[in-house]
């Protein structure tokens, strides 16, 4: 079973400057002359960790990481004016136009692995190929099943805490009255809000291993402006039409692509991996019967480390 590579510490790192206020933290470590590899975090409101270099072999890959906008490094933190999809999209050409990539190996998990396939979709020339983690489609459904008659019924105790953590005139349309709440005037309020929302994700997320804090301390600011990100792209349905993913697939049939997808995700249910294997057939996909939605345990670690050491195979012949 294939584990984690080394530590590998950065050999650069800068601020990317963009045409708005944000700057965006961008490092690279590993072989410079290496098969160039960029790493998408999820969310959209997390970040790039030191882990995250470890899926790849430093011998073989340029490993590229970056903070999306607004989150890890980037400034200005949590700053949600001209933060769009489409912001995202732009930022990583300017990356890789900067660096004097010809064209790159796109992996991303959850919102990182939707934000690849939107990027493919619109740059095709420029990508090597793809690896996906728990992908997140962006529909309608996906979003139903986090917030509405999906997770809460695995889950109902912490669902049932989310739910009053806003006022009840607000709960017939759940989405909007989170917003209305972690964006009101009354700290409190905020902060009640986001530490259900919070501790909701991460009990979705982290399954049977999440273990709740206990902690009465107050939700910090950056918290809550992290909730506010999560939320400013759902409320805005990520900024693409429905289904889009899905339908611009046809664009990407010829790109090497391997989909990974555990069982017992919660976050991004099976169905979602199928069916983009579906528009991708040509696609490998990987079933891994006993993990769920996060990058970790030895089941998902091996499958990831087995995917990028199949692609530098594939890319250098």
């Amino acid at each position: 079973m294939k584990t984690l590579y080394p530590e590998t510490p950065p050999y650069q790192t800068f601020f990317l400057k963009t045409d708005s206020q944000h700057e965006i933290y961008v490092e690279q470590c590993g072989n410079p002359d290496g098969i160039p590899v960029v790493f998408l975090h999820g969310g959209p409101c997390s970040g790039t960790k030191p882990d995250h270099r470890r899926f790849f072999n430093p011998e073989r890959y340029r490993i590229i990481l970056f903070d999306q906008r607004g989150c890890g490094k980037s400034l200005p933190f949590g700053e949600l004016e001209h933060n769009t999809t489409q912001d995202l999209i732009d930022d990583m050409e300017r990356i890789r136009q900067q660096l004097n990539i010809n064209k790159w190996l796109l992996f991303g998990g959850s919102w990182g692995a939707a934000l690849a396939l939107l990027y493919a979709q619109e740059h095709q020339d420029k990508v090597l190929g793809m690896i996906l983690r728990g992908s997140f489609l962006a529909r309608r459904q996906d979003m139903d099943w986090f917030l509405n008659n999906g997770a809460g019924l695995i889950y109902p105790e912490l669902w049932q805490q989310l739910i009053e953590s806003i006022p009840e005139h607000w709960r017939d349309n759940f989405l909007s009255g989170l917003c209305a709440a972690v964006w009101h005037e009354d700290i409190l309020l905020q902060q009640r809000a986001a530490s259900a929302w919070m501790a909701w994700g991460a009990q979705v997320a982290l399954g049977n291993i999440y273990q709740p804090s206990g902690s009465t301390e107050p939700v910090t600011e950056d918290i809550i402006r992290q909730v506010r990100m999560e939320l400013h792209f759902a409320k805005h349905a990520y900024f693409i039409t429905e289904n889009q993913i899905l339908d611009n697939c046809k664009l990407l049939a010829t790109l090497p692509t391997i989909i990974i997808h555990g069982r017992q995700d919660l976050v991004c249910p099976m169905e979602a991996g199928f069916s983009l294997h579906k528009a991708l057939p040509d696609a490998e996909f990987v079933v891994l019967a006993t993990a769920g939605h996060i990058a970790q345990g030895d089941e998902m670690i091996d499958s990831l480390v087995n995917a990028t050491d199949t692609m530098a195979n594939r890319l250098s012949v």
